[in-house]
């Protein structure tokens, strides 16, 4: 039997980091991204960090962020991870882990075969990935987008030596069906546990958890 640990994204709240951490997941995530509707202030996160219980995986998204930006985030804010879901180079993943000290999570959109190449690429240099969908070309947000990818383009492949982490589109309904064909053994998840957009609800954190907790095997 192999866990399955759940990452819950786009926290706001103390109630949010509250029920994340009721449901047993294990990674809370932070948005530093203006556009998003789930993005935070660095005093609002450094505030919902330090409330957070002991275990916890404090993560901060962020998307093509300068040093300067880095440099404030992790500053102020008590993280455990880095997460880089922009247009980051494997040479600027590398820098980042480098500079900061933290484990860096890269995430890659996947849209069809042709995306699925550069995760090798990316495992390089970043100590973990996260496979989303890819979002549209006229897309505002990178991610959070509750759009997924086919996940037969991840069926029966068993090859990075880096933890993974799937993401995009998942829900309390689709996520068991998820991790049984893909063989994930992290999932991620923003919008599809919200009442509206950048509103967490934590009825659905709650059932999102249980139904990826019970998906182990």
């Amino acid at each position: 039997m192999t866990d399955i640990r759940v990452k819950i994204c786009g926290l706001s709240t103390p109630q949010d980091v509250a029920a994340v951490a009721a449901a047993g997941a294990a990674f809370a995530g932070f948005v530093f991204f203006p556009k998003s509707p789930r993005n935070v202030s660095i005093a609002q996160a450094a505030a919902l960090a330090v409330e957070a219980p002991i275990g916890l995986c404090k993560v901060a998204l962020t998307v093509n962020a300068s040093d300067d930006d880095l440099d404030a985030i992790t500053g102020a804010v008590p993280l455990d991870m880095l997460q880089l879901h922009g247009k980051e180079s494997p040479e600027r993943v590398a820098e980042v882990r480098a500079r900061y000290g933290l484990p860096v999570m890269k995430a890659v959109g996947i849209a069809d075969a042709s995306d699925v190449p550069q995760i090798a690429l990316y495992e390089q240099v970043a100590d973990q990935l996260l496979i989303d969908a890819k979002p549209p070309k006229e897309a505002e947000l990178p991610g959070g987008n509750g759009l997924s990818f086919d996940w037969r383009l991840l069926a029966g492949r068993k090859y990075w030596q880096k933890p993974w982490m799937l993401a995009g589109g998942l829900t309390p309904e689709n996520v068991a069906e998820a991790i049984r064909m893909t063989g994930a053994r992290q999932v991620d998840v923003s919008s599809g546990v919200e009442s509206a957009p950048g509103e967490k609800d934590s009825g659905l954190i709650e059932a999102f958890t249980k139904a990826a907790l019970a998906a182990r095997g």
